[in-house]
């Protein structure tokens, strides 16, 4: 199957670049651009493409913004960010954004992002990964998720970026069962996807400082 992905950013040069990286993916086309986050959105509804790739800052409707409206679409929003630490990222988390990339990551990551988002994992390029979970998340009030121990090192694992098949992997599961507990995991902490279980681990100490 064919990745079909929408890059959303305000700059020509960005967009013609991206293009240029993704289809020369034998299993991505680039099906549309978006100059604007409000033309990003509206393209997005119309057309209905696997992920969309959003700047973190365009005019009309920011790369936040963008992952807000198309959450539960299942349009899958990545959002790609020039500074390590900007500011809005944490709120794009908390709004179903499916991945993070610095746009200095190079092509490899841009792609494996794509990818990632639409397999149902998250991709965040590592200069960010535990740096920004564990400075950026905003405390929440405790709550009375209960845990299975083996549900505790799967939060572990994703809150650290990890991807299902590196968490089987590591604790000699398969794919398919990570994902079945990943599952289970979103409903007891209400957590749209593994980027905001990531986000709740970091909130709720449920991960140990590395």
């Amino acid at each position: 199957m064919v990745t079909r992905v929408l890059i959303a950013d305000d700059q020509s040069g960005i967009r013609e670049a991206f293009r240029l990286i993704l289809d020369a993916q034998p299993d991505i086309t680039v099906v549309a651009e978006a100059a604007d986050g409000l033309a990003a959105i509206e393209t997005a509804r119309a057309i209905g493409p696997d992920v969309v790739l959003a700047d973190i800052r365009m005019p009309g409707a920011d790369g936040i913004e963008v992952a807000r409206a198309l959450s539960g679409t299942g349009v899958h929003v990545v959002i790609v960010t020039t500074f390590g630490l900007d500011e809005y990222v944490h709120a794009a988390l908390r709004h179903g954004a499916s991945g993070f990339v610095l746009k200095r990551s190079g092509p490899a990551m841009l792609v494996e992002a794509v990818r990632a988002a639409v397999n149902g994992d998250m991709l965040i390029s590592p200069q960010l990964t535990v740096r920004l979970l564990r400075e950026r998340a905003l405390p929440r009030e405790a709550t009375a998720v209960v845990l299975t121990e083996r549900e505790d090192e799967i939060v572990a694992l994703v809150a650290q970026g990890r991807t299902n098949g590196e968490i089987a992997a590591e604790l000699f599961l398969s794919p398919g069962t990570v994902k079945n507990h990943i599952a289970a995991i979103q409903r007891k902490v209400g957590a749209r996807n593994r980027v905001a279980i990531a986000a709740w681990a970091w909130a709720n100490g449920r991960v140990t400082d590395l």
